[in-house]
């Protein structure tokens, strides 16, 4: 009978610490140079769109109801961003942190857990260094996955990583997939090396600036992060972007989900065909409505976790990557004492 985790308090901080995104424009580089770059601000729109929603059944079939419901008009106040007329590349920079002391909870309860669960941890990251996770997060860095929609139909992109070497690291993202994890290049390399040796505790910690460089064209419109408004009064805008300090910008949390978007592990991920999915404990993708990891499979991280970190072997490698994902994700992971 398999050993029940004890810990009713469990939390771990989180192991990648991105900053927000700002978003600026400028034109792409010439003799290899950047030229200087101009914040973007937000730009507040009111359009007179059309009803184009599905209507019921019964407004459907009667084209007097018909025609009165699509004769109104849909009066809307929207906020945008767009490139200025002499500039056509976007730029988004933003820093991200990478600690070690993944082996340490943050809070944690549980005498049997707290004896077990740091010797499982220093044994994976003695026998795998992180290797595996550095590299999936070091591609997705070079990939420019944290673009979002401003990577489609950008005609060029160029990453200019710096680690606080004397050279930056410069990768061209399209040369990397955003559904393959099975490519190298000696900056990718160089690059998976120093977050694995910060996640491994080799270095006390390590702050990555990124700058996506990403010709789009010019005065193209750009899309910052959408607020989420849940109290929406009448007549307020319909659609809010994020900015700070006047400056358009990017969640923080919306750039580390696509730092993370690391899990080709998860059942019936050649079935899926939607590529990789972000760490979570129940493989949950909001957009498609669908948890791709559930207790019923056996693969959600809580059931993993709590074989794992007491001491049984799981399946194999993957799950155990997966598992030390969830955990350089943070999170509290409590459970009820009760039964």
């Amino acid at each position: 009978m398999a050993i029940k985790n004890d810990a009713t308090v469990l939390a771990f901080e989180k192991k990648l610490v991105s900053s927000d995104g700002y978003l600026y424009g400028t034109t792409w580089k010439t003799d290899n140079k950047w030229q200087k770059s101009s914040p973007l601000k937000l730009i507040e729109k009111s359009v007179r769109g059309t009803i184009s929603n599905r209507l019921k059944p019964v407004v459907q079939n009667d084209p007097l109801k018909l025609n009165a419901e699509v004769e109104k008009p849909n009066l809307q106040k929207v906020d945008a961003c767009a490139l200025n007329e002499d500039q056509d590349t976007l730029h988004l920079s933003f820093t991200l942190k990478v600690l070690g002391g993944v082996e340490k909870p943050s809070a944690s309860n549980g005498p049997m857990f707290n004896a077990s669960y740091p010797k499982i941890a220093q044994a994976y990251i003695e026998q795998e260094g992180f290797k595996e996770l550095a590299k999936r997060y070091a591609i997705n860095i070079a990939n420019g996955r944290y673009l979002w929609r401003n990577r489609v139909g950008a005609e060029k992109i160029e990453v200019v990583v710096n680690t606080g070497d004397d050279q930056p690291l410069i990768f061209d993202a399209k040369q990397y997939s955003l559904r393959d994890f099975n490519i190298d290049s000696p900056a990718l390399v160089t690059l998976a090396n120093k977050i694995a040796d910060a996640l491994s505790g080799k270095l006390p910690y390590l702050l990555i600036t990124v700058d996506a460089y990403a010709l789009v064209g010019k005065a193209q419109e750009v899309y910052p992060s959408e607020e989420l408004v849940l109290d929406k009064g009448k007549g307020d805008k319909s659609k809010i972007l994020y900015q700070v300090n006047e400056v358009a910008a990017m969640h923080s949390q919306k750039i580390g989900n696509a730092l993370r978007t690391i899990d080709t592990w998860y059942p019936d991920y050649e079935e899926a065909q939607i590529g990789p999915i972000a760490i979570e404990p129940y493989g949950a993708v909001t957009n498609l409505g669908k948890a791709y990891r559930t207790p019923k499979d056996k693969a959600d991280f809580y059931t993993l976790f709590d074989r794992f970190a007491l001491g049984e072997s799981l399946a194999d490698k993957a799950q155990e990557h997966y598992v030390m994902a969830v955990l350089v994700r943070g999170g509290v992971f409590g459970q009820s004492g009760k039964d």
